[in-house]
């Protein structure tokens, strides 16, 4: 008598997990290429201890009562811009430094900010070292 070996084994199909794998990621790769948010391209500060540099600097400060001021010079905000272009010399590479108070809203910086924009400046923030 021959004895069979009726044991059942139990498989797993992997071979269309690997596929599924393979499009979720095609699918999330796409998707995030798509994805594009509107930003206002703008020089972020780099914080080196003992950095000098050698360009030219503009201060632009912002109160919190929303009072504007070139270089120590209060400025209206309607007449901001034209003061702006005025100190700048044409062909230099000044840089306009922004500081503004953290409590004010996003659009009061946005409305400085698109000054830079519309005439091709470099901004850039000011920001305290907090530790």
């Amino acid at each position: 008598m021959v004895r069979r070996n009726k044991r059942f084994h139990a498989e797993v199909a992997t071979s269309s997990l690997s596929d599924i794998m393979f499009f979720l990621l095609l699918f999330f790769l796409i998707i995030s290429t798509l994805a594009n948010p509107n930003v206002i391209k703008m020089t972020l500060p780099k914080s080196k201890n003992n950095e000098k540099t050698n360009k030219q600097l503009i201060s632009l400060s912002v109160t919190e009562e929303k009072r504007y001021f070139l270089d120590k010079e209060e400025v209206p905000f309607d007449q901001l811009e034209s003061v702006l272009m005025s100190k700048i010399t044409p062909g230099s590479d000044e840089t306009i430094v922004v500081r503004i108070p953290y409590n004010l809203q996003v659009q009061d910086l946005v409305d400085v900010l698109q000054i830079g924009v519309k005439n091709k400046l470099k901004f850039v923030i000011a920001t305290s070292n907090s530790q």
